[in-house]
């Protein structure tokens, strides 16, 4: 079989998962430094792979943009000729978009490691089941493994960030923090995500940060600006910043990076900051409700050898974790409701 020339990823979302697809991304660049890499991924996350080193176009596809979508998108597919392409992520939309590209050569994962196992027909060229074990970049280290037989494996996921990056990240937390202690920042969940921990929580959790002498930033989205902003200035206590996220993924990427250099740590639920920060290096605490980490938390696992640690409520509901994009308990989400924000703290700066 001749080396392949042109080479497409095909994995669009959600950031935690297009996160999870690095190793799938730096094994085939090691294995193939002279072909082209394309991946085609959502608008909202073309920003953070157009700075991947090694990657030569990032193709963006609007999934939900109908048919004037689907035809932009087959023009740039038509205009890379890729020659092989990789289903990272395992469903129809997905499928599609192989299918899609021309490529003679169409690999994913085992039928059974995919999300919807009938779009599995789409690919002449299936790697091994994944027994690695349950979490999502076992899956994608399998994968990788296929795909890039005989190059070392990426260890798991890992995002390096820009000289320029990192020095703006740098510059953000020393304007918005006195102190150059290690930080501790807490991610403002989605407003209605079933994962995202009460705001009484983050104020709680946030206050007794400041009281162990630790300086609190309280990272959001735009959507939640409003939020964050409302929630610092309530605190009335010196030490609690905000940040708004307002220049894509790259900059949180690139404040991440910063408070690792300063031995911080995020505070977030099972989500894709999580996952942002622990690619650059940021250890997590992660909140666990819905979510069960040992199959989608941060990379490495939380555990003994993880620098991440892992917190669920120590009453949990029958129904956690239920991996639900709502909740249907009657009480709203305990799972994440159950959570003391004071062991939190705890966990953080100890």
């Amino acid at each position: 079989m001749a080396p392949p020339t042109r080479i497409l990823i095909v994995r669009l979302s959600h950031l935690g998962d297009v996160i999870h697809a690095l190793p799938v991304f730096h094994a085939l660049r090691a294995a193939h430094p002279d072909a082209r890499i394309a991946w085609v991924v959502q608008p909202e996350f073309a920003g953070l792979l157009k700075d991947l080193e090694g990657l030569d176009e990032c193709i963006p596809f609007e999934r939900r943009g109908g048919a004037t979508a689907w035809l932009r998108l087959h023009a740039r597919l038509a205009a890379f000729g890729a020659d092989w392409a990789i289903d990272a992520q395992g469903n129809w939309k997905s499928a599609m978009v192989a299918l899609a590209s021309g490529a003679a050569r169409r690999s994913g994962s085992h039928r059974a490691d995919w999300r919807e196992r009938s779009a599995a027909t789409s690919a002449n060229d299936r790697a091994p089941r994944c027994v690695r074990g349950p979490h999502a970049v076992d899956r994608m280290l399998t994968l990788a493994e296929h795909v890039a037989p005989g190059v070392p494996l990426p260890s798991g996921p890992h995002l390096a960030v820009s000289p320029e990056v990192l020095a703006e990240g740098r510059t953000q937390l020393d304007e918005r923090l006195a102190s150059r202690a290690a930080p501790s920042i807490l991610a403002l969940g989605r407003s209605g995500d079933p994962r995202a921990w009460p705001e009484s929580h983050v104020a709680d959790c946030a206050t007794e940060l400041v009281r162990a002498g630790a300086p609190v930033l309280i990272v959001s989205g735009p959507a939640e600006s409003d939020t964050g902003a409302r929630l610092a200035a309530s605190l009335r206590v010196p030490g609690v910043a905000h940040w708004v996220e307002q220049r894509g993924l790259t900059q949180l990427a690139g404040l991440f990076a910063a408070a690792a250099e300063r031995g911080g740590t995020l505070l977030a639920s099972d989500s894709g900051p999580a996952h942002l920060a622990a690619a650059v290096g940021l250890p997590v605490i992660c909140l666990s409700g819905p979510q069960d980490a040992a199959r989608t938390g941060p990379w490495p696992v939380p555990g003994p050898a993880s620098p991440h640690r892992v917190l669920r409520a120590e009453l949990e509901p029958d129904c956690a974790p239920c991996f639900a994009r709502t909740c249907s308990h009657p009480q709203g989400p305990v799972c994440m409701s159950g959570i003391d924000p004071y062991r939190a703290a705890r966990l953080v700066a100890p």
